[in-house]
C-alpha cells in the first residue's frame, strides 16, 4: 500500500470538499478546507518526499467561468513536479496532450468515457489511442444504490448503469495503466471508509488501484490494508493536517514506511 497526495482545485483554489456537495450550477460547493497555498506549494512538497502518483483534480467544469484559472493553477502544479503527478477533470482526447506536455504522468477519466449511463467504447479507444494506454487512469468514482455501487459523472452528480464489480473492472483494465475509486458517499466527511468497496478492490487487484474517501484515522488505514491485501494505495484528503485534518502528514509517511 502506497500514499497517493492529492491536489482538489475548485474555483481556483486548492480546497477539500465533501464530495457529494459538488454542484455545477453557480459552482458551488461545501467546503471542508480552503488553502491559502497555491497548487504548485502543494506539489513541491510531494516531490521533496519523492511521493509519486498523485492525484490533481480540476473540480470545474470547463464550462465554468473559473475553469480557466482552476486550470492555471493544474498547470502550475505539473510544471513543478513533472511526471510526478497525475490530472483529471474534463479530460478528453482535444486536451488532454495539454496537460501530459505540460509534465502530468497520466491523466484520469470519467465523464468522457462514461455518458448516457453506459460505458462509451467508442470514446474510450479514442482515448486510448490519442494517449496511450500506459498514460491512461479510469476514475471509477461510485455512490451506493439499494446496496451495489454504481459509477457515478460529472463531478460526481449523475450516476451510470455500470455496477462497480470485477466484471467492470476486469473489462476496463484493457484499456488503462490504473484506476483511481472515490467512494463519493464518504468522500470528504472523515467518517470511515467503504469496506466493502475496499474489499472489491484488494480482492481483484490485478492493475495499480487508489482508493480516496472517508480516512480519518490510522485505524482506517490497518482496515483498508486488510481489505486491500496490501495491494490497494490511498490518499487522503480533509483528514489530513496539510488540509485542516488531525492526521499528520508525518505520520502517514512513516506508516507507509511499514505498509
Amino acid at each position: 500500500m502506497k500514499f497517493r497526495p492529492c491536489i482538489d482545485i475548485h474555483n481556483g483554489s486548492v480546497k477539500q470538499i465533501v464530495g457529494g456537495s459538488l454542484k455545477d450550477e453557480g459552482d458551488l460547493a461545501q467546503e471542508n478546507f480552503v488553502s491559502v497555498q497555491d497548487a504548485s506549494f502543494f506539489s513541491k512538497l510531494y516531490r521533496e518526499y519523492g511521493l509519486c502518483g498523485g492525484h490533481i483534480i480540476l473540480l470545474n467544469p470547463v464550462s465554468s467561468s473559473y475553469y480557466e484559472e482552476t486550470k492555471r493553477q493544474a498547470l502550475s502544479a505539473l510544471s513543478a513536479y513533472p511526471g510526478g503527478l497525475q490530472v483529471g477533470g474534463g479530460i478528453s482526447p482535444e486536451n488532454a496532450a495539454v496537460f501530459l506536455k505540460a509534465g502530468a504522468s497520466h491523466v484520469i477519466v470519467t465523464s468522457y468515457v462514461f455518458s448516457k449511463g453506459q460505458i462509451q467504447y467508442e470514446k474510450l479507444r479514442a482515448l486510448v489511442k490519442e494517449v496511450g494506454k500506459e498514460r491512461l487512469t479510469l476514475d471509477l468514482s461510485v455512490r451506493s444504490r439499494e446496496g451495489r455501487y454504481y459509477i457515478v459523472t460529472d463531478r460526481w452528480q449523475k450516476y451510470t448503469t455500470v455496477e462497480l464489480n470485477e466484471e467492470t473492472l476486469e473489462t476496463l483494465s484493457g484499456y488503462c495503466d490504473e484506476f483511481l475509486i472515490h467512494a463519493v458517499d464518504v468522500e470528504g466527511k472523515s467518517a470511515g471508509i467503504e469496506e466493502p468497496v475496499a474489499k472489491l478492490l484488494g480482492d481483484w487487484g490485478k492493475i495499480p488501484v487508489t482508493y480516496a474517501g472517508g480516512v480519518h484515522s490510522f485505524e482506517d488505514l490497518d482496515k483498508l490494508k486488510q481489505l486491500g491485501h496490501g495491494r490497494v494505495d490511498v490518499t487522503i484528503g480533509s483528514a489530513l493536517d496539510l488540509f485542516g485534518g488531525r492526521i499528520a502528514f508525518q505520520d502517514v509517511l512513516a506508516y507507509m514506511k511499514g505498509a
